[in-house]
């Protein structure tokens, strides 16, 4: 599809990483395989990467402080892939930047939808205007270079975060259910609660508080879903 898109496998089973860099190579993308925190983090620092496909339990530096390390400096798109099934484990990942989380073993056509999904959400909407600028009170939104500001002070959100904020934005006095957020940002059927979008608009508000405490952006109309406080 596009060889310009360059995937990083972090996964220390030779195996599993071979399999998973097969599954990106299949789809077009050019890969790079790594077998340890350590490794990966030499890739991290010296290359621009478009996704990181990472592994939880790695020898070095963890999966965790992989995640973390990234999400200080980079807004990349990030599927965690582990073998805990717990739902605690995968919601500590989404809260601590995760874009997607997927469990071993898995399924080769759902690794390579999810990845293909994920780029997609993270790629400039084609229809959105070139210079448009959203705002709400002291938040702005620039949808061309894809930054997000309080009193201009620049917000780090990942691609999910920031697909969800320009969704309230867009329509600022709609309330979105968490099966139109679900929908609209994951592009896959929503099956019920399973937290995953509690969880980013959690990180959300979280972020933005942190910048102007004083100010509430996000309202839970409940039984409903979320919309922006007027």
């Amino acid at each position: 599809m596009n060889k310009s898109i360059n995937i990083l496998v972090i996964e220390d089973d030779e195996d599993i990483n071979r399999l998973l860099c097969n599954i990106v190579s299949q789809s077009g993308y050019g890969v790079k395989a790594a077998y340890s925190g350590t490794e990966a983090s030499i890739y991290l620092e010296s290359q621009t990467w478009d996704m990181v496909l990472l592994d939880l339990m790695l020898p070095g530096l963890s999966g965790e402080e992989i995640l973390k390390w990234v999400r200080k400096e980079s807004d990349v798109p990030i599927i965690m892939i582990s073998a805990k099934l717990e739902t605690q484990t995968k919601i500590e990942a989404l809260r601590a930047g995760a874009d997607d989380y997927i469990t071993k073993p898995f399924d080769i056509e759902e690794v390579s939808a999810r990845i293909d999904s994920c780029l997609r959400r993270y790629q400039p909407k084609a229809n959105v205007p070139a210079t448009q600028q959203l705002q709400h009170k002291d938040l702005m939104m620039d949808t061309e270079s894809k930054t997000v500001s309080i009193n201009h002070k620049e917000i780090k959100l990942t691609a999910l975060e920031y697909e969800i904020l320009y969704l309230l934005l867009s329509s600022p006095k709609k309330v979105f259910t968490k099966a139109n957020l679900f929908e609209s940002v994951w592009k896959e059927t929503f099956h019920g609660d399973d937290n995953t979008v509690n969880v980013h608009m959690s990180n959300i508000r979280s972020k933005l508080g942190k910048v102007n405490p004083r100010e509430e952006y996000i309202e839970t109309i409940w039984g409903m879903g979320y919309r922006l406080k007027t």
